[in-house]
């Protein structure tokens, strides 16, 4: 791998809560870091981070440090599992979930000191739609949506597609059906959101699979392990391995769309 490769930045996403987004981040990144790749998370709910307590991490500095310009990022990684880095958002600060547009944007350009040493930035996005959300979404080369078979998963998504392609011009997206009992399900669900989307919007969706229910994903939430980690032979760590195994083929962007986005030097002068 030639340093002129672009650092791949994945969103991930799912429009309201509980649709099991930071599990799917955390463990496709354990995934792709078992393919070799370098792995970096970044625990993007800036007011309520969770990842740290996920994986039962100890972090002594977070986000908040690094806009307070106390210290570098680099100086926030703490070692995940499975060799991934874990960026630590810091929990019950309102200060952060009040970012403006100038500190969002020193937030993702402080990225850029640690370009030489990640292959791929997977963010793990806060529930709901709010600017935070927005700005990561925009600034991410992929968006990965997850969703479950929930009404209001699908309503929510919907809702997200049509805010980022309306007022941004974001519109790809790729769809993860999580939590769902066979494949066939899971195609449903994608086609229910396709559905919509193509009467009324002008985007590519894109089916990535799906991430079988499975009793082993409460098992290692409640042993602060990832699914992956736990019970690598579980159906769902399985699902998710083929998953990082796709992610890993998606082609990367050869050029920056003019907005601000994560290590735009390494798309432009490679």
């Amino acid at each position: 791998m030639g340093k002129s490769r672009p650092v791949q930045v994945i969103a991930v996403s799912g429009g309201k809560g509980g649709v099991g987004k930071s599990n799917v981040s955390v463990n496709l990144g354990i995934a792709l870091a078992q393919m070799g790749r370098r792995v970096v998370l970044l625990d993007a709910d800036l007011g309520l981070a969770n990842l740290d307590v996920l994986l039962g991490l100890t972090a002594r500095r977070n986000l908040a440090d690094v806009l307070a310009g106390e210290c570098s990022l680099s100086e926030v990684l703490v070692d995940g599992p499975g060799g991934i880095k874990v960026v630590p958002a810091s929990s019950g600060t309102q200060r952060m979930t009040q970012l403006s547009a100038m500190e969002h944007a020193g937030l993702i350009n402080a990225f850029s000191e640690l370009s030489d040493q990640i292959d791929v930035l997977i963010i793990d996005t806060a529930a709901g739609i709010n600017e935070s959300v927005v700005s990561f979404l925009r600034a991410a080369q992929e968006v990965l949506l997850v969703v479950c078979d929930e009404p209001t998963s699908i309503t929510d998504a919907y809702a997200l597609i049509k805010l980022m392609e309306r007022d941004y011009a974001v519109d790809r997206f790729r769809v993860l059906a999580n939590q769902v009992r066979s494949d066939a399900e899971g195609r449903q669900l994608f086609a229910k959101l396709a559905r919509v989307t193509e009467r009324f919007l002008d985007v590519a969706l894109q089916y990535e699979g799906h991430v079988p229910y499975d009793e082993a994903v409460k098992k290692s939430v409640q042993r602060q392990r990832a699914v992956i980690d736990a019970y690598p032979r579980a159906p769902a760590s399985l699902a998710l391995k083929e998953l990082a195994a796709n992610v890993d083929r998606w082609p990367p962007l050869s050029a920056p769309r003019g907005h601000l986005e994560f290590f735009v030097e390494r798309l432009v002068g490679v």
